[in-house]
This record gives C-alpha cells, sequence and structure tokens, in this order.
C-alpha cells in the first residue's frame, strides 16, 4: 500500500480531492497538523463524496509525530527543489509520498533530510508551484505503474 502524506494543508478542495484518489486506488492518507479548515467543511465533503467512509486517515499532531509513529518509513518529498524528477526513482510498497502546504510547500529543513528520495515534478522555468491535488494524482500513479498496478482494475 501507497501512503500520502499532506503537511499542514491549507486547501479543503483538494485535501477531498487527495482524499478520493486513495480511495480509488487503495492508498491511505495521513494528514500532519495544522490543518486550516475543519474535517467536516462542506468543500472537503463535496470533492470526496461517498467516499469519506471507505478511507482510513491518520492524523498527527506535528511532523515529529509523524515520523515518531511511522518509524523506519521510506519518505519520498515532492517539493520544486527535489533533487530527482519524480519519474526517475523507484517507489518501494508502503513507501510515504510527502506533500507540502499550498502556500509555501514542505519546508526547507525536512525536505533536506531526505536528499536521496527527494523529488520534483518537471515544469517550465518560472512556474512556481502546479496544484496540489494534481501533483499528489501525478506521482502517486507513477509509483502505481512502477507496481504493476498491483489490485487495480
Amino acid at each position: 500500500m501507497l501512503n500520502i502524506v499532506l503537511f499542514e494543508p491549507e486547501k479543503p478542495a483538494n485535501t477531498g480531492n487527495i482524499r478520493r484518489t486513495c480511495v480509488a486506488v487503495g492508498a491511505k492518507l495521513h494528514l500532519i497538523e495544522p490543518i486550516s479548515f475543519s474535517l467536516s467543511d462542506s468543500h472537503l465533503k463535496r470533492a470526496g463524496m461517498y467516499h469519506w467512509k471507505l478511507l482510513e486517515v491518520e492524523r498527527y499532531s506535528n511532523f515529529q509525530d509523524f515520523l515518531d509513529r511511522n518509524p523506519g518509513a521510506v519518505i519520498f518529498p515532492v517539493e520544486t527543489s527535489g533533487k530527482h524528477r519524480y519519474c526517475d526513482v523507484s517507489y518501494p510498497d508502503g513507501c510515504f509520498l510527502l506533500f507540502g502546504k499550498e502556500s509555501s510547500g514542505i519546508p526547507e529543513e525536512i525536505v533536506d533530510r531526505y536528499p536521496d528520495t527527494s523529488v520534483r515534478i518537471p515544469m517550465k522555468e518560472g512556474v512556481i508551484s502546479m496544484n496540489l491535488s494534481d501533483c499528489a494524482s501525478i506521482v502517486l500513479f507513477e509509483a502505481l505503474r512502477q507496481q504493476g498496478y498491483l489490485g487495480l482494475i
């Protein structure tokens, strides 16, 4: 099983879309607080639709809490400063794809902890970011492709 980790998510619609994608492919969602919206937000529910009850979500008080509760986790921070293109690394089963908050991404000190696994999505020069839920889908589906889409039809 693959894991999607959202570091301090800010937009309920993005989190809802990511949650729906996780349900569709059997990935687990992890949310690192603070979360700047209520998980009962109408935009979040609308984006997730009936999928809310189909997915286990883990919540963490901060990044250290996440690390403490997932010892030995293989973490792939996805950030514009990532050392490798997302399609040039191998994603093992059970790995954690870490995405940052919409306004500022993943703190540099976290990305710097993972030089061998930090990844980026190639973009045109001058473009600073893409939509969070799009990024999560792009990297998640590359990891699924590498694993042969096991369990998916």
